[in-house]
């Protein structure tokens, strides 16, 4: 027997701890025990039951998760092999890693990377995996650190953390966008160079180009905030666009793209191919600083997942949250 985060939806929704046998796990031709998970907004979604995230009932909740192989059919995993999965479809069509034990197929699983623990790659997790290929999105596009300054939306949230972290390892001048300006200080020590208010970028706006500012943009945000940054990239810049934390409308015109030939990148972290999922990792393993990584991190246990979710679907934590599982 182990404890799993299970979601219902019978007569009326539930989230609970529950004590599941190994013989209620979906196929898979891996088991493995899974020793941290993270607690990311979609799981703040799915466990407070406001957005249809989950599609199969019941759930076990989780996008992401690290941990060891206890039994493998794969050639590609031995017992004991140390693994990264997120994405495809965790915790929204297939039971997800806020769970003691699963089993999982082996071709979406990613090698840890030396120079990380399991630990550091659920603080890392899908937001700081996001970041990551929002950056090797902009960097495609060709951006350099020498281009000029760098936008970060939703600065003080998961993957924004990790974004301004991480673009200022790389030598980047990052601004930092946030409704929390009383984390001014903890944005500036990951790298920030520059804190505003969101504010300055979620309203409306009638003026579709505005004053040119960024050469490139890592947007978590959406909406007016996405607009905004739209139109004030610019010439020839680029604006990576991987969350609606502010809505998933986009009331803009195609005046940034047609006069400045400004590019919006779609970031898809849940389909990823492997090898885009596996560079990504690689390079954050190695690009990332960890230390300050580690100030943006909090642990929590299994029990507290649920309390802390309703925490962050209201906007109240900043950074990264890992969930110690086993």
């Amino acid at each position: 027997m182990f404890n799993a985060l299970v979601l219902r939806k019978d007569e009326s929704f539930s989230a609970r701890i529950d004590s599941l046998s190994e013989e209620s796990l979906p196929e898979g031709d891996v088991s493995a025990q899974v020793l941290y998970s993270t607690l990311n907004y979609k799981d703040a979604l799915a466990i407070t039951n406001t957005a249809p995230v989950v599609r199969h009932w019941p759930m076990v909740a989780g996008i992401d998760g690290s941990g060891v192989v206890l039994t493998s059919d794969s050639p590609e995993w031995r017992v004991g092999d140390a693994f990264i999965h997120n994405g495809w479809g965790l915790g929204e069509t297939r039971w997800g890693l806020l769970s003691e034990r699963a089993r999982l197929e082996s071709k979406n699983l990613v090698h840890l990377p030396t120079g990380l623990s399991a630990m550091q790659a659920m603080a890392i997790g899908t937001a700081g995996y996001t970041a990551m290929l929002s950056v090797m999105a902009l960097e495609r596009h060709g951006l350099r650190p020498d281009s000029g300054e760098v936008l970060v939306t939703g600065a003080s949230g998961g993957v924004g953390s990790v974004a301004v972290a991480l673009l200022s390892s790389m030598g980047y001048a990052v601004v930092a966008s946030t409704g929390k300006l009383n984390e001014s200080d903890y944005l500036m020590a990951l790298g920030a160079t520059a804190v505003m208010d969101r504010a300055e970028l979620s309203g409306a706006s009638t003026r579709p180009l505005q004053k040119e500012r960024w050469a490139g943009v890592v947007d978590s945000v959406g909406s007016h905030t996405l607009v905004n940054a739209l139109a004030q990239t610019r010439y020839g810049g680029a604006v990576s666009a991987c969350g609606l934390a502010q809505g998933f409308d986009l009331p803009a015109t195609v005046m940034p793209f047609i006069l400045r030939g400004v590019s919006l990148l779609g970031i898809d972290s849940v389909m990823a191919p492997m090898p885009m999922r596996v560079q990504a990792w690689e390079r954050l393993s190695k690009e990332l600083d960890l230390l300050k990584l580690e100030r943006m991190t909090q642990v929590i246990a299994l029990e507290q997942v649920i309390d802390t979710a309703h925490a962050l679907r209201q906007g109240l934590l900043k950074g990264r949250v890992v969930v110690k599982v086993s």
